[in-house]
């Protein structure tokens, strides 16, 4: 049997203004400022800077909402509304937080070569036959950005036959593949960590602790990456001071020797706080950089075209064409300030009532202080939606007397401790940091003996949430730990 039922949904659709306004809050410093770049070359009625001369654009008659489905005449026009008298512009938007010096921002070019190329460039100094050579950049051409060559022998020999005509065998692609080993970083062609290690330990000066530590990576690797050191002490014979030594020349070498170089062309992001928070005679205060608080105002000129327009009294359609096109652009750019000033205060509250929420944190920096906090707690305080308050905790940075950190790295969840207090999750982190920093690494504590020391201070959890907290910290686990 069928049945039909009606379903009602009710559902708010978000303007096209609202949408782009909500995408200006999320962006950080240097993206807002290369969107504000693109608005003031797509829109010549906003202008940005200072001027001893500009006129203000009043409030903008609502009527005119439909740009894109609805001609508008020129006479239906009150070009009054878009002219103003008054020399000092409404809509400049001025910062008083900061100094002359947060202008001077752009930011340095580096002419750099990529790794590869330096690779290429170090590869000409050696003498090689054309066909030697030719494999040994396609050899370079094959490493990845960590600096390995991850592919076997046999499909290298297949790609130079099918790719570049070139007919060879393994054993001269091994041949050759040592000479590209040679190259710098040491380490680099390496087909597994093994191989990596083994040929930065070559590079190295020999010594009896470099001696030991190239035959435990070429013999006794396994062991070596579970840290079996008594295994290592009865295979060689050794003191602990011996092996201890040897273990901290492997230590000291680079496990992505193409990671580290200087030149390598991969992207690096830029961090630029979008707040600062200082402390002056214990007391906090809030700053918005200042590149988010940019001057702008309507164009003069737009304006002048509109009043010529008045004062002459015609009407042709060119003319009609050319008040439309101006209108629009006002209308745009008047938007657009208004947008910007909306997006710093948005910014400002939000983050004046993160600082009040964890005053005790920015104060000390003592990370145990940190409450626990969620997106609908700030977004309550401040009367914005959770949505808004994420836009802003996902993508800004703040500057802080103890370093620069990523917003939402505050919030975290609550857990009960056995006070029946509230706590927060990054509390309970920090406290489990500090007791695997301070175990003996010899015989470090695995997540069970975790979880009873932190329940014998007062935070009752389960073994697996300790190895979960554990993971997130980034800390391996205990026989990884373990040190000679």
């Amino acid at each position: 049997m069928l049945k039909q039922s009606l379903q009602l949904k009710l559902s708010q659709k978000l303007s096209p203004q609202q949408i782009q306004l909500m995408k200006l809050i999320q962006l950080p410093t240097l993206a807002f400022e290369q969107r504000l770049k693109e608005e003031l070359i797509e829109n010549p009625a906003l202008e940005t800077g200072k001027e001893n001369e500009t006129q203000e654009v009043d409030d903008f008659d609502n009527d005119f909402e439909d740009y894109d489905n609805e001609r508008i005449e020129a006479e239906d026009i009150n070009i009054d509304e878009y002219l103003s008298d008054d020399e000092t512009p409404d809509y400049k938007l001025q910062s008083n937080n900061y100094s002359k010096d947060d202008d001077e921002y752009e930011m340095p070019i580096i002419a750099h070569e990529s790794f590869h190329q330096d690779l290429l460039n170090q590869l000409n100094t050696f003498m090689l036959s054309e066909g030697d050579r030719k494999i040994a950049e396609f050899l370079v051409g094959s490493i990845d950005d960590m600096g390995y060559l991850r592919r076997e022998t046999q499909d290298i020999v297949d790609d130079l036959a099918f790719t570049q005509g070139i007919y060879t065998d393994e054993e001269t692609v091994e041949k050759i593949l040592l000479i590209v080993q040679e190259l710098e970083p040491a380490g680099v062609g390496a087909r597994d960590l093994q191989e990596c290690l083994l040929l930065q330990l070559k590079n190295k000066t020999q010594t009896d602790a470099i001696d030991l530590a190239t035959e435990i990576i070429a013999d006794q690797f396994d062991a070596f990456t579970k840290k079996h050191y008594d295994k290592l002490l009865q295979k060689y014979g050794v003191s602990k001071e011996a092996l201890r030594n040897a273990i901290d020349e492997i230590e000291k070498l680079n496990p992505k020797p193409g990671g580290s170089y200087i030149g390598n062309d991969r992207a690096v992001e830029h961090v630029i706080p979008d707040f600062t928070i200082k402390i002056n005679e214990g007391e906090l205060e809030l700053l918005l950089n200042g590149r988010n608080a940019p001057e702008l105002h309507v164009s003069k000129d737009y304006q002048e075209m509109l009043q010529t327009y008045k004062e002459s009294g015609k009407s042709s359609n060119a003319q009609k064409d050319a008040v439309q096109f101006i209108k629009q652009k006002l209308d745009g750019a008047k938007w657009f300030i208004d947008a910007i000033k909306q997006r710093q205060e948005t910014l400002f509250v939000t983050m004046h009532a993160i600082v009040e929420y964890q005053e005790e944190y920015f104060l000390t920096g003592d990370e145990t202080k940190l409450k626990p906090m969620i997106l609908k707690d700030i977004a309550d305080l401040v009367g914005l939606d959770i949505s808004t308050v994420s836009r802003v905790a996902n993508s800004k940075y703040v500057d802080t007397p103890y370093g620069t950190k990523l917003i939402k790295n505050f919030f975290s969840e609550a857990m009960v401790n056995d006070q029946g207090e509230e706590v927060s999750t990054i509390e309970i982190k920090k406290i489990l940091q500090n007791i695997i920093g301070d175990e003996d690494k010899k015989k470090p504590y695995p997540d069970d003996k975790l979880a009873d020391l932190l329940k014998e201070k007062g935070y009752p959890i389960a073994r697996r949430t300790v190895a979960k907290y554990r993971e997130q910290l980034d800390i391996p686990v205990a026989r990884m730990r373990k040190r000679i």
